[in-house]
């Protein structure tokens, strides 16, 4: 069979079939959308992604970390966790006056969504009380909310939905048969019931996963498997790229193939054609022509900004040259005025270079 041949017969498989919302797709029919010749897998996934967004609109996030450090889960990829010593500072849980500053300065440099994320297992009661103060006064700013805090049960969901928060992150990371290799400390069932916790609780999801972690090709298309059975669909599917870290069990794995990347980013978009797919950790990595391809692909979400949380992430400047390359602009929210609002912000920040220094969590976004 000649290299990306179909490995199942997609003749059935329509565009309206392709670009529907399923949460049925069987993991054969996920491994023949990969095994496509690369430029019918583009094609595919563009149809679906103009049939529901504007394929040069890109929603724009920053990332803070309100917690850096200490934590006690052992996942392989971390520079956070507490069981490797990757030179990493721990801090303690930011003011909420720091944060709210740091927002209105995402703000002002374009961003649509604030997400701010906490090296914990799962939160604490004080702790709780102290970042539901967080999304209130953020949210006050205009912005969109977004968390990750790891674990938290309804209780806990409810609280944070009513304070209100608008997302919260649980990233699946891998898929089920490879997630023992990465993380010992808690179980995918786990991750399960976070995400249908935030669900029912009437929060928006932000789930994804990271690829080039020594997984299998079929890991990457089970992975996608179990974020398409959620029902409904998670709203953002971040899709990172591993970032080696000095420290960590993972650092000196195989890299990944960046074909193999944008081939992921192409089927998450078939796969969830209402979602947004970001383009997250590993951007730094990736030269422009990567980024332009994964947009092709169908992602249409990026982190904004010099960091993220603890791995590098390409600076503003570089981002807004490579949206004018691109013909791209931010995509307009019910937080933003309008998109030639949220440009001159954005060329405002550019021309100022007042970005602050926001530390961002490659593994939680």
């Amino acid at each position: 069979m000649p290299a990306h041949a179909s490995a199942t017969p997609l003749d059935d498989l329509t565009l309206d079939a392709v670009g529907g919302v399923r949460h049925d797709w069987t993991l054969e029919e996920i491994q023949a959308l990969f095994a496509l010749p690369f430029n019918d897998l583009l094609f595919r996934a563009q149809q679906v992604h103009r049939a529901h967004f504007d394929p040069n609109a890109v929603q724009v996030s920053t990332l803070l970390s309100i917690k850096t450090g200490a934590c006690p889960e052992d996942c392989k990829y971390c520079p956070q966790s507490g069981h490797y010593n990757t030179g990493l500072d721990k801090e303690k849980l930011l003011e909420i006056e720091k944060v709210v500053e740091q927002a209105r300065a995402a703000k002002a440099a374009g961003a649509s969504r604030f997400c701010m994320g906490a090296a914990w297992r799962s939160p604490r009661e004080k702790d709780l009380q102290v970042v539901m103060e967080m999304v209130s006064r953020v949210k006050a700013l205009g912005l969109e909310t977004c968390m990750t805090l790891g674990m938290v049960d309804t209780e806990q969901a409810r609280r944070l939905s009513d304070a209100g928060l608008d997302y919260y992150n649980h990233n699946l990371d891998t898929s089920p048969d490879y997630y023992g290799e990465i993380i010992t400390t808690r179980t995918y069932a786990d991750r399960l019931e976070t995400l249908a916790n935030v669900r029912e609780a009437g929060m928006k999801v932000c789930s994804g996963g990271i690829l080039g972690m020594g997984e299998a090709p079929r890991d990457r298309a089970a992975l996608l498997q179990e974020l398409a059975r959620l029902e409904p669909h998670p709203e953002s599917v971040p899709i990172n790229m591993l970032v080696k870290v000095p420290g960590t069990p993972l650092e000196d794995v195989e890299d990944l193939d960046p074909l193999d990347f944008i081939r992921a980013i192409a089927v998450a978009r078939i796969l969830m054609p209402k979602s947004h797919v970001r383009l997250s950790a590993g951007r730094e990595q990736m030269d422009e022509s990567t980024q332009a391809m994964a947009f092709l692909a169908g992602a249409n979400s990026i982190f904004y900004g010099d960091t993220l949380l603890t791995t590098g992430n390409p600076q503003v400047e570089r981002d807004r040259a490579l949206f004018d390359k691109l013909g791209l602009h931010p995509e307009r929210r019910e937080t933003c005025a309008d998109d030639a609002g949220a440009e001159a912000a954005l060329d405002a920040a550019i021309r100022d270079r007042q970005g602050s220094e926001l530390f961002y969590d490659a593994a939680g976004a």
